[in-house]
């Protein structure tokens, strides 16, 4: 197979998706998502989310916020693209500033290097 997406292309959807995750504005979490996410994505997150379409991904991104006022994503590492797949790793940290969780989330991506079709997984609790 040939590479069907360019890398600049994935690493703004993967930098868009990092942003959506910590934007608490709704107008703005919606637009960033609409740039990370293909219109057909899919997002699954072991086993405690899930959602088909950049609708659903949003409110799905508004509900953990929610439950966890103030926490940030970081891209901890990646994206390591080829193909039309991506693979990187996040760190959410506390609002004071403590490392909470990472998770390694892998995707495909659609031509326009947007994500189609995201696995999330979530690793041992950070500095577990």
């Amino acid at each position: 197979m040939s590479t069907t997406t360019a890398p600049a292309a994935v690493e703004t959807a993967v930098a868009d998706y990092i942003a959506a995750w910590n934007a608490t504005d709704p107008v703005r979490r919606r637009a960033l998502v609409a740039r990370a996410f293909a219109d057909d994505a899919t997002y699954v997150v072991d086993p405690l989310m899930s959602g088909d379409g950049p609708e659903q991904i949003d409110t799905m991104i508004a509900a953990a916020q929610a439950q966890h006022p103030g926490h940030a994503f970081t891209l901890a590492s990646g994206p390591d693209v080829h193909h039309d797949r991506v693979r990187f790793t996040w760190t959410l940290s506390t609002p004071a500033g403590a490392p909470l969780a990472v998770g390694l989330d892998v995707a495909t991506v659609a031509k326009d290097g947007r994500l189609r079709h995201v696995t999330g997984f979530l690793d041992a609790p950070a500095g577990a």
